[in-house]
């Protein structure tokens, strides 16, 4: 959200006196904000607008909401796509592109489909080599002020994940070769705590981290994907460098690849590719839901129903053998 209003509403609208946002301000903001930004942002930024006008006419800044009065401006309509799966070789050649300590993140990407803040935060112990399962317990996330903080699983609830044997060889080989690293973050928030159930809710966190840098630090996303995942995606043909940056780093000089941005080849791609692989194999879309942290199966339909080419052709053949007899 935050985002969203700093990058977009205020660049827009923020030199706009309220009393002067009227249909034409708001016809002209929704044909700049389309021209800069493409799928389902028009929908959210829109609403974050909307929001915003709501709480101007409750402190009675404005008499009456603009977007109400002049609705013949209508909110941008959500473009919908189709979630987007990588095939096999495709994922081969990403992680192959990595360096070596960072290819289990791909592995742990599309075998249980966890989200990259789940990934980063894998401990040792959530894997579980006895039962053959993964415990998502947390998440790694940031504050807007760039501090780090664990907290549960986006929707949170942890789940457990069916870990694939071949992936549980693969997660040995990375511990022998790369131990799991200590790391102790807040809980839930990075705030300095004012009361003492603030303390006990914001009691930092011991986790024994799966993944970590080569200077044994907790993995921070910004950095990663731009300097381990974009150059990964070149080097596999998904983008293309497209220029190229000049940092300087007090007397030193570096140049950085400009990479094409793809938002749909960033890592939740691979959370994708594991969705389209159970489906394609028949795994009841219950199951699936649950294992991706779904709210309900009917969202892991919505995006990825078109995954299920068997579907409706089973079901034909049993009723057309039903028929028959």
């Amino acid at each position: 959200m935050r985002s969203r209003i700093w990058n977009h509403i205020i660049p827009l609208l923020g030199s706009t006196a309220l009393i002067e946002i009227d249909s034409a301000a708001l016809r002209s903001f929704k044909a700049d904000l389309l021209s800069r930004v493409a799928d389902s942002s028009p929908e959210f930024i829109w609403i974050h607008l909307s929001s915003i006008l709501t709480a101007t006419v409750e402190d009675k800044r404005l008499l009456k909401h603009p977007m109400k009065v002049h609705r013949s401006v209508k909110r941008p309509k959500r473009q919908e796509k189709k979630a987007k799966a990588w095939s096999r070789p495709t994922v081969d050649a990403v992680r192959a592109g990595l360096q070596e300590r960072y290819r289990v993140a791909v592995d742990l990407g599309v075998g249980p489909g966890l989200r990259q803040g789940e990934d980063f935060t894998l401990d040792e112990k959530d894997i579980d080599f006895d039962r053959g399962v993964v415990h998502v317990r947390r998440q790694l996330r940031w504050d807007s002020r760039g501090r780090p903080y664990f907290c549960l699983p986006r929707g949170g609830k942890t789940r457990t994940v069916l870990l694939p044997p071949n992936l549980a060889l693969r997660i040995r080989e990375h511990l022998r070769r790369f131990p799991a690293v200590e790391c102790t973050l807040p809980w839930r928030n990075p705030e300095p705590p004012k009361t003492k159930v603030e303390a006990r809710q914001r009691k930092p966190v011991m986790v024994r981290l799966l993944l970590s840098t080569s200077q044994g630090n907790r993995i921070f996303y910004k950095t990663w994907n731009e300097r381990s995942w974009r150059p990964a995606l070149a080097s596999a043909g998904v983008v293309r460098v497209v220029g190229e940056k000049t940092a300087r780093h007090g007397g030193r000089v570096r140049r950085h690849p400009v990479f094409e941005r793809s938002r749909e080849d960033m890592f939740h791609v691979l959370r994708r590719t594991y969705a389209s692989v159970q489906l394609e194999a028949g795994e009841s879309v219950v199951s699936l839901s649950q294992w991706l942290g779904h709210a309900s199966p009917a969202i892991t339909l919505e995006h990825y129903a078109h995954f299920m080419p068997g579907a409706g052709r089973r079901s034909l053949a049993a009723i057309d053998i039903w028929l028959a007899a």
